[in-house]
């Protein structure tokens, strides 16, 4: 398997660490990098040797920091869905795998780095992490499955208020607040999320996988795949909008957007 923008590391006997790396971009998610992602959980999935995965970015300053917005902003609604459907065959790629897959949240988890990490089995964040959904401040809303596995974690209220505004957590208010399982002093993170996943790999194997199964199954009663396929189709629809295009160019930019409103 050729890899440009992901690491693999089998650490110890079971455990395989899988690193998002573009650490110039902030490990941001491109389409080369959906793909990537996609191919290494089904090779994961598939080999007898992998009993648990950890996925992190590379460096000391991004888990992965959102989509790559220098890919998306000329995006028409056609490419925008296209990139929509690629972003969810990996989210689904991990969160449908048969073996854990812990979210291991060093740095910025922002946008389609926060809903990658949503579609891991569960989070443990440095004390350095930052999470959030900012695309509305773009102009667009999460297309990687935001709307969908956020509430899982947090409740609607709350994924609510997350998405409309574009707040940003910390560390410490996404352990208060359910989506992290335990924040560790950065230094420390790897070492930690290790020994957990250690202890994870001692388990049987079959049992640990009928678990993730049923509690998949049981968060989402009405059909994950359903609500996908109409965040894909609205996601890609805000490209034809004028926000969008505004809200891009003000990220660009380093300015704040001026929304006309007339995309309501």
């Amino acid at each position: 398997m050729s890899l440009k923008n992901i690491m693999i590391e089998n650490v110890s006997p079971g455990i395989r660490v899988v690193r998002i790396s573009r650490p110039k971009a902030l490990n941001a998610l491109n389409m080369e990098t959906l793909d990537e992602l996609k191919a290494v959980a089904e090779d994961a999935a598939g080999d007898p040797g992998v009993r648990i995965v950890v996925l992190t970015g590379d460096g000391d300053k991004a888990f992965v920091a959102g989509a790559d917005i220098s890919e998306m902003k000329d995006m028409d609604e056609a490419r925008a869905q296209a990139f929509a459907w690629k972003g969810h065959e990996a989210m689904c790629a991990l969160e449908e795998m048969p073996k854990p897959v812990i979210a291991a949240v060093n740095g910025y988890a922002l946008g389609g780095g926060c809903e990658l990490a949503c579609a891991c089995d569960f989070i443990i964040a440095s004390d350095r992490a930052v999470f959030g959904q900012p695309e509305t401040g773009l102009g667009i809303i999460p297309g990687f499955g935001g709307q969908v596995r956020l509430a899982r974690f947090i409740g609607y209220p709350k994924a609510r208020e997350l998405i409309y505004s574009g707040r940003r957590l910390k560390a410490d208010e996404a352990l208060a607040m359910g989506l992290a399982n335990s924040v560790f002093p950065a230094a420390e993170l790897m070492s930690r999320v290790l020994e957990l996943a250690r202890q994870i790999s001692q388990q049987s194997r079959g049992a640990v996988a009928a678990a993730k199964k049923l509690m998949n199954g049981f968060c989402e009663p009405g059909g994950t795949k359903v609500k996908l396929e109409t965040e894909a189709r609205i996601f890609s629809r805000l490209f034809s909008g004028r926000d969008q295009k505004e809200g891009m160019a003000a990220f660009a930019e380093k300015r704040r957007p001026a929304f006309d409103g007339l995309d309501a």
